[in-house]
């Protein structure tokens, strides 16, 4: 289980900056009840004085390193099976000694995005009965949580050990808590039966350029005017680019979240990462192109700096909002086709109504998330995803649509709460649209036939494209697989789907 891959990248990018007065220094994020990643080779790292040999000892290994000319070292602890024992972490070198207790092994996972990932249990709480119960609830799950909530910086910024720590869930702990997260690691906790580790560094209202790290812009050509464009302050002109940004305050700007968050945290073992982001790059006057790029950056950046070329990353696709956040129906699309990176997946959140930016129901959307991981790295037998659009053929007035994970076959269902989708075989197929070469959409009728939706409108004699659930809150998204998972709203050519009001589009 967890398996993770590692490659080899330069040990100056990932330093703890050397201090002469700090004569054995260990990365902040290991600390008292920390958790370590199971089944991979683990990385600890920090400083010392140059030349100095410092060992590192944990459940009968003791591995060692050599400081360097700019005082900085890093070793390996061997691959480790899973265990909630609480054993003691030791660093020491000869007139030094660090000791973190509690440390236990298992699942590791890091967890990003803006407020809908921050959004805290206390939060939903408020809203949810279901999620108050199990804020509550006294069962000892073998969660525990590192809060990294550091301010955005220029360059690398070190963690600082007497502002965070690693928290053992429980109900007193939960309320601060990231809801998503949560029911993600709970649901994680009871499939797997080991300990699961979150380390959780979102930032509300914050775009994702913040996150992406800023080399990883210079790989594409579509991204390389935001930095140059940020860097000189120019920030009307990238709101007005293709794909551009609104850049509200210093956090917004390439990479600087990143610095704080995330580089300070790598390479810390991990088993992957999930995300959930996307509002504060599509709305009002925020143009979502290019997201699916902007995506291909973050995940890539993040990749190289945690050292796993193929680190899983499975993120939150918009939900339904409102009719007027235009944008959203854009970027839910760019989400989609970011799909085609490799080893990510995406939990897809349109059918969960809620009239609030910040939906309540967290639990469907975490134990959603915790489908890819359970399916793809942990080798249980579930569908992941509900349907998602594969291609298109048309004949005549006729078109055809087909999809991956069917999950047991396509049904019409509606979702109301908690519970599960309800098939709702006499029901119309709703929030079909097709378009013709004009690229006018019309309302259409689709229904299942064996693994396909066929889709036809009196509109549209000749079309040549087909969207569903384009709209800021559809009102009716009632495709599901039979594994009860929503399909994603589609749209089967991009340059048919606007990214703002007509009045606003450029």
């Amino acid at each position: 289980m967890g398996k993770s891959s590692y490659g080899l990248l330069p040990l100056a990018l990932f330093c703890l900056p050397y201090s002469p007065a700090s004569a054995l220094s260990v990365a902040g994020v290991f600390g008292n009840h920390a958790i370590l990643q199971q089944g991979v080779r683990v990385p600890v790292w920090g400083t010392a004085k140059e030349g100095a040999q410092v060992e590192v000892s944990f459940a009968g290994q003791q591995v060692t390193a050599t400081a360097g000319a700019q005082g900085q070292w890093m070793t390996w602890l061997g691959a480790m099976e899973a265990s909630s024992k609480g054993r003691k972490l030791t660093v020491q070198s000869v007139n030094h000694r660090l000791e973190f207790e509690n440390v236990v092994v298992g699942e590791v996972w890091l967890a990003s995005g803006q407020s809908n990932m921050q959004w805290t249990l206390k939060s939903c709480a408020s809203r949810l009965k279901e999620v108050k119960i199990a804020m509550e609830d006294k069962t000892n799950l073998g969660i525990r949580m590192l809060r990294v909530g550091t301010p955005d910086s220029p360059h690398f910024r070190p963690l600082d050990r007497n502002r965070l720590r690693w928290q053992i869930d429980s109900p007193a702990s939960r309320p601060s808590q990231s809801a998503v997260a949560f029911f993600f690691a709970r649901k994680l906790a009871r499939e797997l039966k080991v300990p699961i580790g979150i380390i959780e560094s979102s930032w509300g209202g914050k775009p994702i350029e913040g996150f992406i790290p800023l080399k990883a812009f210079a790989r594409h050509a579509a991204l390389q005017p935001i930095v140059a464009l940020a860097a000189t302050n120019r920030l009307e002109e990238l709101k007005r680019m293709e794909g551009g940004v609104i850049i509200r305050n210093t956090a917004g700007m390439p990479g600087r979240i990143f610095n704080s968050r995330l580089a300070p945290v790598a390479p810390f073992a991990v088993a992957g990462a999930i995300w959930y982001q996307g509002e504060s790059n599509a709305g009002t006057g925020e143009d979502p192109r290019n997201y699916r790029i902007k995506m291909e950056a973050l995940i890539t950046g993040w990749r190289q700096a945690f050292m796993q070329p193929n680190m899983p990353f499975y993120s939150v696709q918009l939900p339904a909002y409102r009719d007027e956040a235009f944008g959203w129906i854009r970027l839910r699309e760019e989400q989609r086709l970011s799909l085609a990176i490799p080893h990510s997946g995406m939990a897809v959140t349109i059918d969960l109504q809620d009239t609030d930016i910040h939906p309540a129901n967290k639990i469907d959307v975490g134990e959603r998330l915790a489908r890819w991981p359970l399916s793809r790295q942990y080798d249980q037998e579930l569908i992941p995803s509900g349907p998602l659009y594969k291609e298109t053929r048309i004949t005549g007035s006729t078109v055809r649509v087909s999809f991956h994970h069917l999950g047991g076959g396509l049904m019409i269902a509606r979702k109301e709460g908690l519970g599960p989708p309800r098939e709702t075989p006499a029901t119309d197929l709703a929030e079909f649209e097709l378009a013709g070469s004009d690229g006018v959409w019309h309302a259409a009728a689709a229904e299942i036939e064996s693994e396909e939706v066929v889709v036809t409108s009196p509109a549209v004699s000749s079309p040549v494209a087909v969207r569903y659930a384009c709209g800021g809150a559809p009102e009716n998204p009632n495709l599901y697989n039979r594994a009860g998972l929503p399909a994603s709203p589609f749209c089967s050519n991009l340059e048919f789907l606007p990214w703002a009001p007509p009045a606003a589009a450029k």
